[in-house]
């Protein structure tokens, strides 16, 4: 078919988006899933549509990489993978998918409290090397006795906030670009949050204010025997500050499943109070599969209004 656009997927996207725009006679599609910044620079060529997720670095070199390039998709809520300025000066467009898989993070991070505060990591390592230790397990507490922090009460905080209310938390969020802050109670500064809650989450974007947000002045402000998570970005926390406080027992728990870089380049402490997963927060086969079907609503929809 004449006048195609040319579609490059360069990243592993659910059936139900590669089904749905390989079967649209408006795309020529070209599936190449690739991982690093060369091998996308190297394939990018003549797409006037790139599809990507987090992972893919669209940098400037990639951009100036494809002349003919018009649109780029990301299935993923967060953009920060892309240069911003290199798309304004071309006038390209990016679409992408905030609060799409925003419950699948949510539910991680009810996961992750409940696993740091009744130490579950620890009680299945004891369980494996056949030992069935329960003296200690009447001091460890239900989650209606923790205080939840909330920084930043977005699509994927706000949800955070109403699971946890569901288990009696009582719940406190600081963000400075919202007013409504529906069932947890507004907080005015980082630090005020930060010295009166024991379990802190961190669901910002990452920009030039919030890189490095949490570092070892913030860390130390919150409570000895705090728990610490991050599913937002990897560069809004100080890792290595997070991990030497978990070290010294200031933290009691620490979850990660965003690092920087990612993946990471260095080993981590073998401390059952470190739990870690490989950025899998938004991932779910209902996250996936919605995602697969609004973003190739969202296509279609530029398409068409571009006709």
């Amino acid at each position: 078919m004449t006048n195609q656009t040319e579609l490059l997927i360069a990243a592993d996207l659910d059936p139900v988006f590669i089904a749905r725009v390989t079967a649209d006679p408006r795309f020529d599609v070209r599936l190449e899933p690739v991982r690093s910044e060369n091998e996308l620079a190297a394939i990018i060529g003549e797409a006037q549509i790139l599809v990507t997720r987090a992972y893919n670095k669209v940098t400037r070199r990639v951009i100036g990489c494809a002349p003919r390039l018009q649109l780029i998709a990301q299935g993923t809520s967060g953009t920060d993978n892309i240069d911003q300025a290199a798309t304004r000066e071309r006038g390209i467009t990016i679409l992408s998918l905030p609060g799409e898989n925003a419950n699948a993070v949510a539910e991680l991070v009810i996961a992750y409290m409940l696993m740091m505060t009744r130490t579950l990591p620890f009680y299945g390592r004891e369980v494996v090397r056949n030992v069935w230790f329960r003296d200690d397990c009447a001091t460890r507490h239900e989650m209606h006795h923790h205080r939840l922090g909330i920084i930043g009460l977005g699509q994927v905080g706000s949800r955070v906030a109403r699971l946890a209310n569901a288990f009696g938390m009582r719940v406190q969020a600081y963000d400075p670009y919202i007013t409504e802050f529906g069932v947890a109670t507004r907080v005015a500064t980082l630090d005020e949050l930060l010295a009166n809650n024991d379990a802190i989450t961190l669901h910002v974007p990452l920009t030039t204010e919030t890189r490095r947000m949490i570092a070892e002045p913030q860390i130390h402000t919150m409570p000895r025997g705090s728990y610490l998570i991050n599913a937002a970005r990897g560069e809004v926390l100080d890792q290595q500050a997070a991990l030497r406080a978990l070290e010294q027992n200031h933290l009691a728990g620490l979850a990660l499943d965003v690092f920087d870089p990612e993946p990471p380049d260095a080993g981590f402490p073998d401390d059952p109070r470190l739990v870690l997963t490989p950025h899998i927060g938004g991932c779910s086969f209902e996250a996936k599969a919605a995602i697969g079907d609004k973003l190739y609503e969202k296509i279609s929809r530029w398409i068409g209004e571009r006709c």
